[in-house]
């Protein structure tokens, strides 16, 4: 009787025990009848029994999500991957719960069920799900997402209202001030809302002033609710009747007092086209009959910071382009009444005209200069944009943090912030950047910082600024900038420079210009003084960098620059350069020296798009260093002039080469020939170690793979590794391509693709 229960344990243990790939036939037989509710209840008990259920969640993945991953993501759990998605489908209500049985149970809820296995969560367009999270019926919801939740992503923003800004308002703070999340990033925001923008920063960042009318926060029991504004951030810049505006109203108007501060100690040297000051409005009140000595403008508190003293008045002048930008006067208001509530209307030039613009009635030039402070950011007529962004400035050199738009750091309050930022093709207005270089200043807990596309320009000095600020913070954790951009005021190699000096405990630099340099002696905007301030003659400090990634524009560059770099950066590890070009083979062979040199702790070496072929030398040079483990030539051009004499010296000295682990050689026409002599690095007589192979896009023919595979079984080299074959023209032969590949394998793992080779006929009439 016991042996017929062992018996039968056995039977039942083989006919439940699958492979670590599939699933039991138990688990098959009854996955129509199983809802994903159930099918999660019973993970633990499989696991428990030595199954794996990652075939089901691949199956449903299949037939519920009815898209493929991509080719370069790694699936490592089906589970956690089709419940993230799940859980994003249901949010966003673009998937139906109840026309699939499998989706649907009354006792379960979808979103709190799937809450857990979120990892990223992608916030798109009109702000879609942040109400439904932050609604009361979905608390446990939120709760659970608030310890799940790491990523928080951000694509294809549109405008949104109020209501929508006042619940992410709440999610941000719920998931990032008392949540896990670490990362934000924003993707393809072509025009950004200022205040939407402003509010995801300034969360990310850690600072927190609850919305108006807000609730109350659970988790910090403050009470929100029927909160007065701060004195600074918003009475004094809108008045006491005035209706209460976003961060960009709140910017616009602080940028138009500083403006206006900055014009009275320099009215000499002030343009008066692009200036409205009450200079100019008196001129433009004389032109309309209007007494000149009559105060103009509305109470201070509704456009100018406190304590700013008035300029004194000038006299009167013409001035036809300052006349055509005011308005006629009234009487002025009562210091002690509040200016009246009126609908905000469009103040625009007109355009052609010198007389004066005027308007009847009373209280109307108040309301005009209000429209105008209030919109003055967003005018970009005559360089207007710029000359505010040069003015504004110099709030960031010591002036009130609330100048920015923001509330006052001492007056918000600083929760946990978050240690990944990312923008992605999200362009930044003066205003938007100045926000984020602000923060940055103070942003100890930021360890990686990517900014990508954004159109910085000459905010890119005030980038600068701010990071040698935090630089200088107790506890700066920023090891990690990744930067990248059409123009630079600065030639990539300064601002290269700039950045290593500002950020000497930097880890990982990722810098990129596409375009060269507009202007050969760029100068600070506004107040930020001499460029030698930012730039500086003097050498780099010694520096922590490990990895650096650099793509230059068009161009010859300075290679004394980019050595004084390489000098000062002796923990190097990894070097990346894409499209570089210098002035001759001997600037190239002065970088690969310094290397050499100075950089002895280099590991990998990486070029791309650069023109190697008059560089065989100094290519000899790098194969032959003992201290390099991977070297990647991507479309160099390394074998376009003498491949007979070439090759040869080339394969000499990788043999000689013990310690290259890694050999990349992507996009140079290597073609038959070469691959069958590349094939000799791993004969009997040689020493190298190589283990990583890539000859992806090298014009390499069926017939000449199945030789080089041939090569190697007859030299009996065991295993080496990987193989790569992308991009080549093994099409023209299937069969023999299958053979070929057949053979590698049992030497190698081969990674090869489905490539159309009649799209490569120019470059098969170049090797002919």
């Amino acid at each position: 009787m016991a042996k017929q229960s062992r018996l039968e344990g056995q039977r039942r243990k083989s006919s439940y025990g699958p492979s670590p790939a599939l699933p039991g036939p138990i688990l098959q037989s009854i996955l129509p009848l199983l809802n994903i509710y159930y099918l999660e209840r019973i993970e633990e008990t499989a696991l428990k029994k030595g199954l794996s259920t990652q075939a089901i969640w691949r199956r449903l993945w299949d037939e519920l999500m009815k898209t493929r991953p991509s080719s370069l993501e790694s699936v490592t759990c089906w589970r956690a991957k089709f419940m993230e998605a799940f859980f994003s489908h249901v949010l966003r209500g673009t998937i139906d719960v109840s026309s699939d049985r499998r989706l649907c149970d009354q006792r379960f809820s979808p979103l709190l069920h799937s809450s857990r296995h979120v990892r990223q969560l992608t916030i798109c367009n009109m702000l879609q799900g942040a109400t439904e999270l932050v609604a009361e019926p979905n608390r446990r919801v939120l709760e659970t997402l608030a310890s799940s939740l790491h990523t928080l992503k951000f694509r294809h923003l549109l405008f949104s209202d109020v209501a929508a800004q006042q619940s992410l308002r709440q999610l941000l703070h719920q998931l990032i001030h008392h949540g896990a999340v670490s990362q934000v990033s924003l993707y393809s925001w072509p025009v950004p809302e200022s205040a939407l923008f402003i509010l995801i920063l300034t969360m990310s960042a850690g600072f927190w002033q609850p919305g108006p009318g807000g609730p109350p926060c659970r988790l910090c029991g403050e009470a929100s609710r029927g909160r007065a504004p701060s004195r600074d951030e918003g009475s004094l810049l809108l008045g006491s009747r005035r209706p209460r505006r976003d961060a960009a109203e709140r910017c616009a108007a602080a940028l138009m007092a500083s403006r206006r501060k900055s014009e009275a100690k320099q009215t000499a040297r002030a343009a008066p086209t692009t200036r409205v000051t009450r200079r100019s409005t008196q001129e433009s009140l004389t032109a309309g009959g209007t007494d000149p000595k009559r105060d103009l403008h509305p109470p201070a508190t509704s456009y100018e910071a406190p304590g700013t003293k008035q300029p004194p008045s000038a006299p009167a002048t013409t001035s036809s382009a300052s006349a055509s930008s005011s308005t006629s006067s009234s009487k002025r208001a009562p210091a002690s009444s509040a200016p009246q509530s009126k609908p905000l209307k469009r103040f625009k030039r007109a355009a052609g005209k010198k007389g004066p613009r005027t308007r009847q009635g009373s209280g109307a030039e108040s309301e005009d200069l209000y429209d105008f402070v209030f919109i003055v950011a967003g005018e970009k007529e005559d360089g207007e944009e710029m000359e505010i962004g040069e003015v504004a400035c110099g709030a960031l050199d010591g002036s009130d943090p609330s100048c920015l738009g923001l509330p006052a750091l001492e007056a918000s309050q600083r929760f946990r912030s978050i240690s990944t930022l990312e923008l992605f093709t999200v362009p930044l207005s003066t205003e938007a950047a100045l926000t984020l270089c602000h923060l940055l200043s103070s942003w100890v807990s930021l360890e990686s910082l990517t900014l990508s596309y954004n159109g910085l320009g000459s905010n890119i000095f005030r980038l600068l600024d701010s990071l040698r600020a935090l630089s200088g913070q107790a506890g700066c954790r920023l090891r990690a900038l990744h930067l990248s951009d059409l123009f630079s005021p600065l030639p990539i190699l300064e601002l290269t420079r700039a950045i290593v000096r500002a950020l000497p405990l930097l880890r990982v630099l990722s810098i990129r210009v596409d375009h060269p340099s507009q202007r050969d002696n760029p100068a600070v905007p506004g107040n930020a003084g001499p460029t030698s301030h930012i730039i500086g003659d003097e050498e780099i400090p010694e520096n922590c960098l490990e990895q650096l990634e650099m793509g230059f524009p068009r161009g010859a560059q300075p290679a004394p620059l980019l050595c004084s770099v390489l000098k000062a950066s002796g923990s190097l590890q990894q070097l990346s350069l894409d499209s570089a070009t210098f002035a001759s083979p001997q600037d190239f062979g002065l970088v690969l020296q310094t290397l050499k040199e100075y950089n002895l702790a280099l590991k990998r070496l990486s070029f791309h798009d650069m023109n190697l072929a008059d560089c065989q030398s100094e290519v000899l040079f790098l194969l032959q260093n003992l201290t390099l483990q991977e070297i990647t030539f991507s479309f160099c051009r390394l074998f376009e002039k003498r491949p007979a004499q070439f090759l040869p010296e080339m394969v000499a000295a990788m043999k000689g080469n013990s310690t290259l682990k890694g050999l990349r050689l992507p996009g140079n026409r290597l073609g038959n020939a070469g691959l069958l002599a590349l094939a000799d690095v791993f004969s009997e007589d040689s020493s190298s170690s190589l283990c990583q192979l890539d000859i992806s896009s090298n014009c390499i023919k069926p017939d000449g793979l199945l030789e080089f595979a041939k090569r190697l079984e007859r030299w009996g080299r065991g295993a080496f590794g990987h193989l790569r074959l992308f991009q080549n023209w093994l099409d023209q032969d299937a069969v023999t391509a299958r053979e070929a590949i057949r053979r590698l394998r049992a030497t190698c793992h081969v990674v090869s693709d489905s490539w159309d080779s009649s799209q490569a006929f120019a470059d098969y009439v170049s090797t002919m």
